[in-house]
């Protein structure tokens, strides 16, 4: 079987747009980060609703957790600070505020490592600091392997955010709070937005972690008991 083996700088920043998106085998479509719960309850009900929801989590929720976590794990990488990379990874999995936060990011962290080292392995992922038993987060894993494969974390960080906002927007459409055509709109007011907050975090440390969606948080819990569900999050 034909392996990834060429020069990574050959092609450019592509390979993210196939690591990030919805063929990628990480199971993301199964996931809604709470919003399940948000829509059930109210919250969320139409493209207006929807938008707010994910600036605050831009703003000062997961998603600009994951980007610092993202930019800590990629620069550990790029400097093979094996150790620093595994404390990154040990913090955001510890930092997941409930079951099924954890289980959403360690069951696509652990499937995207998983299909990275089958398809796309570089030398560098032998040297991954934790045994293979070790849960890893998603953010991490999506950043260990972009560096390995010497991407740039200007173009990578970014991508793999607005990845996390598309398949939230995915989830409200199949919960049927919004249409496509909404969907696409919130998504284009995402991306400026998403550039805007995020490259600021490049150089940021876990000393800059911190989130306030406290809305977002008890979604997540409380869609561990709603009684119907589509997704596992």
């Amino acid at each position: 079987m034909p392996t990834a083996s060429a020069n990574p700088a050959s092609s450019g920043d592509l390979p993210l747009l196939l690591w990030l998106s919805p063929a990628f085998p990480v199971g993301s479509y199964a996931y809604s980060h709470g919003l399940e719960w948000a829509v059930e309850a109210g919250d969320i009900h139409d493209a207006a609703t929807l938008t707010g929801w994910l600036d605050d989590l831009l703003h000062s929720g997961a998603a600009r957790s994951d980007a610092v976590l993202f930019a800590c794990a990629f620069r550990a990488t790029q400097a093979n600070d094996w150790r620093r990379l595994g404390e990154t990874s040990e913090l955001a999995v510890a930092l997941c505020g409930s079951d099924e936060r954890r289980l959403e990011a360690t069951a696509q962290g652990g499937a995207f490592l998983t299909a990275m080292r089958a398809a796309w392995s570089r030398p560098a992922f032998g040297r991954w600091p934790l045994d293979a038993a070790e849960p890893i987060a998603y953010c991490v894993a999506v950043a260990f392997a972009a560096a390995a494969h010497e991407l740039k974390l200007e173009t990578s960080l970014p991508a793999f955010t607005l990845g996390f906002f598309a398949n939230l927007v995915s989830a409200a459409i199949r919960l049927g709070a919004i249409g496509q055509t909404d969907g696409q709109r919130i998504l284009a007011h995402m991306t400026p937005a998403v550039r805007r907050r995020v490259l600021p975090l490049m150089e940021a440390t876990l000393d800059d972690l911190g989130s306030c969606a406290i809305r977002s948080e008890i979604g997540a819990m409380k869609h561990e008991t709603q009684y119907s569900r589509l997704f596992r999050s």
